[in-house]
């Protein structure tokens, strides 16, 4: 049925003149006058040819077939006239097998998006003296190296990942915990950290040295004891302190109005139920009139343009915890050590990842754990044991000061019950050496 819906399609397209006789004579053929030679035989799947011979460096083609020949069809057809040259009683000359010539019509093709390599019989190189097969032909030397994966690669690839261990097991079924994305999340905190830092501002403020600015951190930590304030509410107001000082110069005796107002800030941002600015007017003992802390505020808000959504240390040491084990001692321990950099100004312009990792190596070199840093650290945190070793040091040797210093608010915090009384804890000022 096919084949007659095919030729009946064929008798009802328009012929060129070369074949209307043809067309004619079986026109005859349907009203009854029998055509010469008989019926003609339907053409099967020229794709599949085997008939074809090459004559004189030309590919003949049985009788009948009128096919465009494509260089990807020719040399198919040259291929198997080759494999079989005496067939049909034509002899394929040796010269004609070498260096076949293709004649082709002009067809009109479409480009591809992916240009399609073309087989390697139908590649012609000629030389300046004779013709070469194409069989001689060296493949193009490509420059790409295969990477070879050796035993002792596979096994240190997987004794690494064993070491590995996976923190957010446990968090499966908790949906605050966002165990699908959390590791999205850190990775946009390290890359959003760069941008809003502090700046080395103390050179341009005339009136206010790093003494005075550990004393109103001082301060501040106990007004957020009092207050029973969250401890983002701590650390995104010592953020917005060095960041407003970085933009502007401040006289000595507005230090405090401008620690009060950041507090405001950060409480309205990060407290359900912030504190009132005549809180902050008897905490400060009337120092300053609530027309001066909301002048304040909004001078560092337009000052910082707003931008108060920035990864602070506390956001890090959520993670770095986690990573560094449950153990409520350690976790104590870094976060002790975590309030101590608030007091340093030499970490202003530290990363926050990296105090927040340098807590936690100086609080597993306090309490002698060992190793001191694993691979899980290493994963989590992004940071090698050496890049800790610095700001680590400073840590450790405020935690030696803090019992004779006058500044002791961090230190009696955590000198309590609730806290474990990490603060009363020997230093680890001679062991390890590393810190030494």
């Amino acid at each position: 049925m096919a084949t007659r819906h095919n030729q009946q399609n064929a008798a009802a397209a328009p012929q060129p003149a070369a074949n209307r006789g043809a067309a004619g004579k079986q026109k005859g053929a349907a009203a009854g006058r029998p055509a010469p030679g008989g019926n003609r035989r339907a053409l099967g799947d020229i794709g599949n040819v085997v008939h074809a011979h090459v004559l004189d460096g030309k590919i003949q083609l049985p009788a009948g077939i009128n096919r465009p020949i494509t260089r990807s069809f020719g040399a198919q057809l040259l291929k198997k006239a080759q494999a079989e040259p005496s067939k049909n009683g034509v002899a394929v000359p040796p010269a004609a097998r070498a260096a076949p010539k293709l004649v082709a019509k002009k067809v009109p093709v479409k480009p591809a998006a992916v240009p399609r390599p073309e087989p390697a019989a139908a590649k012609i190189v000629t030389g300046s003296d004779e013709t070469r097969k194409p069989s001689e032909v060296s493949a193009p030397k490509t420059s790409r190296k295969k990477v070879v994966h050796t035993l002792t690669t596979v096994l240190n690839h997987r004794s690494k990942e064993a070491s590995i261990d996976d923190i957010d097991k446990l968090d499966g079924d908790n949906e605050l915990a966002v165990v699908d994305y959390i590791g999205d999340i850190y990775k946009y905190y390290k890359e959003a950290q760069h941008e809003w830092r502090p700046i080395d501002y103390m050179g341009s403020q005339t009136e206010i040295n790093p003494k005075m600015r550990a004393i109103l951190t001082d301060w501040l930590v106990e007004v957020t004891h009092k207050f029973e304030l969250m401890p983002e509410s701590m650390y995104l107001t010592i953020y917005v302190i060095d960041r407003f000082l970085s933009l502007q110069a401040v006289p000595r005796r507005e230090l405090q109005l401008v620690g009060i107002a950041a507090m405001l800030i950060a409480c309205k941002y990060e407290e359900i139920w912030a504190p009132e600015v005549n809180d902050f007017i008897s905490i400060a003992d009337n120092s300053y009139s609530r027309q001066q802390i909301l002048s304040m505020e909004k001078n560092i808000l337009n000052s910082m343009a707003w931008n108060l959504t920035v990864p602070t240390p506390y956001v890090f040491l959520v993670r770095f915890t986690k990573a560094a084990g449950s153990d409520k001692e350690l976790e104590h321990m870094i976060f002790f050590f975590a309030e101590l950099a608030l007091m340093e100004y030499g970490l202003v312009t530290v990363r926050p990842s990296l105090v927040a990792a340098s807590a936690v190596y100086a609080a597993r070199c306090t309490l002698k754990r060992s190793p001191i840093w694993t691979e899980t650290l290493k994963h989590h945190t992004g940071f090698a044991e050496p890049q800790l070793l610095e700001p680590a040091k400073m840590l450790v040797m405020a935690h030696a000061a803090a019992p004779d210093s006058k500044l002791k608010a961090i230190y009696k915090k955590y000198s309590c019950e609730q806290y474990g009384r990490v603060s009363l804890r020997a230093p680890a000022v001679a062991a390890p050496q590393r810190l030494a």
